[in-house]
């Protein structure tokens, strides 16, 4: 029996959990969601499906340019509509849509919203009642600085970015967020499964079996990762837990296996984190009264994977700031590199210094008009450091003067 009662017709499967969960899947995702609400039984418990024929094998080759044609299929989307269908994507199935709360947070223990789930925090540890239904989807603003010497020199690195999330109070949990994770990316934004793959936290078998038994991910595309990478919390305190990722493959190597920590070939696209802790101060974890989902998917990375750009900075969230950027130093009379100049052809220094230029001006604008003033300590020292490293930038590039309000 389905979501609301209706009666699912199944196809042919072998006499096992295993099979019929895989088949269910095959033939009605979204319904495979209602019907196994309970968690799986232990790894030990579900038996492995067989391997494919060997003839049904495709050789390497021939495989990888299949992932790449699939590439080129997908749907060419803005980064209003990848956030949109996003945001309606999870109002369909319940969720209600929440504003972006601000750059400065509630929370005490942190100094900056950093990630989508700040807002949600005192639900999480159940300090206050989840709303009804509780489940919930935004678009979070973030700013992390801990990264900002790397910005403009990576293709992903910022310091204020877009945070779309889907987030489960004491509701569903791993097979519902995985499951619709999964069709999301494949079906409504268009992205081949094939050039996708997944890490699990290196003890979350639960996780790993819902990925290969349900979803049907080949092994060989998941990857089992340590607590460095994918065990996340929001601070030093506070709610954490295992989580999984899904990855995108830019480049298809077919002579080489999968490896997530290859920043030029994957980029991580979706963080599904499994709350299930509390963080004391002194490094304990406590389960908590009722387990949670906190999603994070960068609304940057996706616009870089489904607009073809070679990097985040020549998507269309960055390519007007970076244009109107050189534009003010052409009009000054200055030409960068000292040649005729578009984004193209400028040298790889003054395009980092561009980027830098795009990804401050974001973050001074938002931290600027939710009330944060320049000044030498907390909040008003991170402005007062991104508006000095934004005119160091502009000076760079020959710009004189105030250029922001531009």
């Amino acid at each position: 029996v389905g979501a609301g009662g209706s009666a699912l017709r199944l196809p042919a499967a072998p006499r096992t959990r295993n099979g019929v969960l895989r088949s269910l899947a095959r033939a009605t995702p979204a319904a495979a969601v209602g019907c196994f609400r309970r968690r799986l039984p232990a790894r030990s418990t579900l038996q492995m499906t067989a391997a494919p024929d060997a003839a049904a094998v495709k050789p390497a080759h021939a495989a990888a340019q299949e992932r790449a044609e699939g590439a080129a299929a997908m749907p060419a989307l803005t980064s209003e509509e990848i956030r949109s269908r996003f945001l309606k994507f999870y109002a369909s199935r319940s969720h209600s849509v929440r504003e972006s709360a601000s750059l400065i947070p509630e929370d005490p223990t942190i100094l900056l919203t950093i990630a989508g789930m700040v807002p949600f925090k005192r639900i999480f540890m159940n300090q206050v009642p989840a709303p009804d239904p509780p489940r919930a989807t935004s678009s979070q603003k973030c700013i992390r600085t801990n990264d900002i010497d790397n910005v403009g020199v990576t293709a992903r690195h910022h310091t204020f970015f877009e945070m779309l999330g889907n987030f489960s109070f004491g509701d569903y949990f791993k097979l519902e967020a995985i499951s619709w994770a999964w069709e999301l990316l494949t079906q409504e934004y268009g992205m081949p499964a094939d050039r996708l793959a997944v890490s699990v936290y290196t003890e979350d078998d639960e996780a790993y079996d819902i990925w290969r038994d349900v979803v049907g991910v080949p092994e060989s595309r998941i990857q089992r990762l340590g607590e460095e990478d994918n065990f996340w919390a929001s601070g030093a305190t506070g709610p954490c837990g295992p989580c999984s990722e899904i990855y995108y493959e830019l480049e298809v190597d077919p002579n080489k296996a999968v490896d997530l920590q290859d920043d030029d070939r994957f980029v991580e696209l979706y963080n599904l984190v499994f709350m299930q802790y509390n963080r004391t101060s002194e490094g304990t974890l406590e389960p908590l009264a009722k387990q949670n989902i906190d999603t994070g998917m960068g609304l940057e990375r996706m616009a870089r994977v489904l607009q073809r750009a070679d990097n985040n900075f020549e998507t269309d969230l960055f390519q007007p700031i970076v244009s109107t950027a050189l534009q003010v130093a052409l009009e000054a009379g200055v030409s960068p590199d000292g040649v005729a100049q578009t984004y193209a052809n400028c040298s790889e220094q003054t395009k980092l210094s561009l980027k830098v230029i795009a990804d401050h001006t974001r973050a001074v604008t938002h931290l600027a008009a939710d009330g944060v003033r320049a000044g030498n300590v907390g909040r008003g020292y991170v402005l007062r450091r991104l508006v000095r490293r934004l005119i160091r930038h502009g000076r760079r590039i020959g710009v004189q003067g105030m250029f922001l309000r531009r």
